[in-house]
């Protein structure tokens, strides 16, 4: 009799196994096909700084794990400091890097950039399946695929070939191990974390904020919550290839940030208006009422997964306000807080309802899609819209070819504009640039030649050519057409010859 009832066991565990897989098979395809759709709303790729990640990849997969990088000598970036805070997720991107953009325009780097940009968001999408799935949240699945409904920014942001949304999977591991219990997969996991983006003190936040939960609920300190993946974390950070280039890096790259420097880094740094985020984020903020109205309805104390949730959407909301960059944490994360608080209300319903009518159970999802049919909708429909407004992917692509072609290797090119690095970079890795990814890694590295080359760019050196030519070293500028003052300069300085013209570019080549 023990021997059936095991195998009895054992064929209902195998059948449940099925299931399970072929539900995750099932939404990742749909998750694959909903960030298709967005994706391919445009040629180009989503965002400036995905070809400076796509052409590391290519580095990576060509050259080795660690590729020599002497492209921005002038900045904290140079030959001897470079760190890649990216790494894994160059190492990710480096599997869909096949052809040098030198070769055919930059056509099979960017498609295999835009292939790797619709997995891995599909991927932290399961993760938050999984998760929901790990906490009996009915319906997970209809809560998971609602994440394409939340925010068209949201969407935007993950569909970048940046390592935001490898960050997005990797928090959602570690809340679900937290929850679960499983306290040192966290400790492998910050060593990853660590390798995979500079993001990583997040998951010191996500750890401390369960942590947080638990004292309150049970009075206890977890602290393996909080260690294990702060020893993680140290262990990323020494065993490393880049060590202890690293350790100065992520000093250098957050006092711009959080000191005094006025120096602009970027439109992902300053926050959203308030209307602006209302409009592009609204569902995710019904979502974090949702909750608070289904937390009312319990009428039971709150449990430690919720609160956990609460926390957490109250951290990535404040991160939100001060910074649009973190809108790629807060939606889905209201949306996890949403699921989790409303769980024990469903469960109810299906307890009572779902015994005496048990095909509402079975018709109660495909309900709930149809009800989530106009927001998903809405939200794909924006999200495409936001990425049909990249610029094109082949925007600098004749102008850089061009040097590439024409410039021995080792010239330096003076670019009137630091983000235009990325593309530079992504097609000619031949030269070395004055500028690049960040403004203040070159204040940072000689604040006195980067006040230097703002005047400059901005027209406010008359004959600017010795002063390229003597104090930065180059033998060609780069500049987009937006530059007027700089190009009038240009034009009066007999040291500066125009041999290169397009729509989108010009190229001076600096006379001896």
């Amino acid at each position: 009799m023990t021997t059936q009832m095991q195998a009895v066991r054992e064929r209902i565990q195998a059948k449940w196994d099925v299931k399970v897989l072929a539900t995750a098979v099932l939404l990742f395809l749909v998750f694959i096909t909903g960030f298709a759709i967005v994706q391919y709303a445009t040629p180009a790729l989503v965002g400036n700084d995905g070809y400076y990640h796509m052409k590391m990849g290519y580095l990576i997969r060509t050259e080795g794990i660690k590729p020599d990088f002497p492209y921005l000598p002038y900045t904290i970036l140079n030959e001897t400091a470079y760190y890649d805070h990216h790494l894994l997720y160059h190492v990710f991107l480096g599997l869909f890097a096949t052809t040098d953009p030198a070769l055919d325009g930059g056509l099979a780097l960017t498609q295999g950039a835009k292939l790797a940009s619709i997995v891995m968001p599909s991927l932290a999408f399961l993760a938050i399946w999984w998760l929901l799935r790990g906490q009996k949240v009915p319906y997970a699945a209809v809560w998971s695929v609602s994440l394409f409904a939340v925010s068209e920014a949201f969407l935007y942001r993950m569909s970048m070939p940046r390592a935001q949304s490898m960050s997005l999977l990797l928090l959602v591991l570690a809340l679900h191990w937290l929850l679960q219990g499983k306290y040192k997969y966290l400790l492998p996991l910050g060593f990853v974390f660590v390798w995979a983006y500079n993001a990583f003190p997040l998951l010191i936040a996500v750890a401390g904020t369960y942590a947080i939960a638990t004292f309150m609920l049970e009075r206890r300190i977890a602290w393996q919550a909080v260690v294990y993946p702060a020893v993680g974390i140290a262990l990323g950070l020494i065993i490393n290839p880049y060590f202890p280039q690293n350790i100065d890096f992520i000093v250098g790259h957050l006092l711009p940030k959080v000191g005094e420097s006025s120096t602009p880094v970027g439109n992902e740094w300053s926050p959203y208006r308030t209307w602006t985020l209302v409009e592009n984020s609204g569902v995710a903020f019904m979502a974090v009422l949702g909750g608070m109205l289904a937390l009312g309805w319990r009428e039971k104390r709150i449990d430690k997964s919720t609160l956990t949730a609460l926390g957490l959407t109250v951290l990535f909301g404040y991160m939100l306000f001060e910074s649009r960059r973190f809108i790629e944490y807060f939606p889905p994360f209201a949306l996890i807080f949403f699921a989790l608080s409303a769980a024990p209300i469903l469960r109810e319903w299906l307890a009572d309802f779902g015994g005496k009518r048990p095909y509402l159970h079975q018709l109660a999802p495909v309900a709930l899609l149809l009800l989530l049919a106009y927001p998903l909708y809405i939200g794909l429909r924006d999200g495409r819209e936001l990425v049909a407004d990249s610029k094109p992917a082949d925007q600098y692509a004749d102008a850089t070819i061009w040097l590439h072609d024409n410039t021995p290797d080792g010239t330096m090119v003076f670019q009137t504009d630091w983000d235009d690095f990325t593309r530079l970079f992504f097609y000619n890795t031949n030269a070395v640039y004055t500028a690049g990814l960040d403004p203040t890694f070159m204040e940072l590295e000689d604040a006195a030649l980067f006040d230097r080359w703002v005047d400059i760019t901005r027209g406010r050196v008359e004959q600017p050519g010795a002063a390229i030519r003597d104090e930065f070293g180059a033998a060609y500028v780069f500049s987009d057409l937006n530059h007027g003052d700089f190009m009038d300069e240009a034009a009066n300085d007999p040291l500066l010859q125009e041999v290169y013209r397009d729509d989108y570019a010009v190229i001076y080549q600096v006379g001896e």
